[in-house]
């Protein structure tokens, strides 16, 4: 079950799990690290672990938090046009579209392109979104004697309040803003905050269908929010990001690993759903440590280089 079917929440309502974590305290000195495999990324077997333990999270039990924007924009091949009646096309489709679990807000059209922002579920896609977007409004306008054909230049963009460099800048600052009383510790936790500025997240993905700019925060609580103190745990977590990372076609932008809880910046695979890559980081950070660790649910939002007040200013001047 997941809360707040179109993502308005900003806390982490998790339901409570049975007790999870290490309560070790660290005894000073930089942490220590796991044996690591040859590409010096994993502990030697976490790759094969990761990939054949069934999971411990599926979707039917959890209660998660979300605010997902997709935003779709629409270019009709050269030499046609959209008809002057594409916005109320499209307004007319929107019980139609959330059936699907897109929720139309925001519609703008110009004879040269349409641009439509969503609401949706983290059940969907970007491959289904930009489908069954395109595919009902191609419909819906044909149907109306007025037809446009899309050229495959389509796109999708998730937005949020925040863009970018607010998410990355979040996440780099949770060790200094966790004031945690001694400062051994705190250089130790600086250890599981990575930044990896070759994922460049402005850049879309593209295929033969449009491009893709998706990008995903996703947040993990421990259950009970027990903390997690043993530096080679925490190794083991953070190494395993980039295991689940690498094997659903992701990839981690940013990353902070804290004692109770998880935040990663994704730029994610485009055929994946929100839901799939969050519990694809749920479940290999859980078999990491072999244990049931996380609370039953789990945080995911949208951002890109642009915050929804575009949207908005878009939409104003038209």
């Amino acid at each position: 079950m997941s809360v707040d079917l179109y993502g308005s929440q900003n806390h982490l309502p998790f339901q409570r799990d049975k007790p999870a974590g290490e309560g070790n305290a660290p005894d000073g000195g930089k942490p220590a690290r796991v044996d690591l495999a040859p590409d010096g990324l994993v502990p030697s077997g976490l790759k094969m672990g990761l990939a054949t333990r069934p999971p411990r999270y599926t979707a039917h039990n959890l209660s998660s938090a979300f605010s997902l924007r997709y935003d779709w924009t629409g270019w009709p091949k050269e030499g046609t046009s959209l008809p002057p009646s594409a916005i109320d096309i499209a307004r007319s489709l929107a019980s139609l579209w959330e059936q699907d679990g897109l929720r139309l807000m925001e519609p703008h059209a110009t004879a040269e392109k349409i641009q439509l922002l969503f609401s949706v579920t983290p059940a969907i896609s970007p491959t289904f979104f930009t489908m069954r977007v395109k595919g009902r409004l191609q419909h819906a306008l044909r149907k109306a004697g007025t037809p446009v054909q899309f050229s495959r230049k389509v796109s999708l963009r998730s937005l949020g309040e925040n863009i970018t460099a607010q998410v990355a800048g979040y996440l780099h600052r949770q060790v200094g803003k966790e004031g945690f009383v001694d400062p051994r510790f705190e250089r130790i936790m600086s250890e599981f905050t990575v930044a990896c500025p070759e994922v460049v997240l402005a850049e879309p993905a593209a295929s033969s269908s449009g491009r893709y700019w998706y990008n995903l925060h996703v947040v993990l609580v421990v259950a009970d929010r027990l903390r997690i103190t043993n530096p080679v745990k925490l190794g083991l977590l953070r190494d395993a990001v980039f295991v689940v990372a690498e094997r659903t076609g992701c990839q981690i932008a940013a990353l902070a690993v804290m004692p109770d809880h998880v935040h990663a910046a994704v730029r994610g695979n485009y055929e994946m759903t929100p839901e799939e890559i969050a519990l694809a980081l749920q479940n290999g950070l859980a078999q990491a440590l072999g244990c049931r660790v996380w609370q039953d649910g789990f945080y995911v939002g949208t951002f890109s280089e642009y915050d929804l007040d575009v949207i908005r200013r878009i939409v104003g001047k038209s």
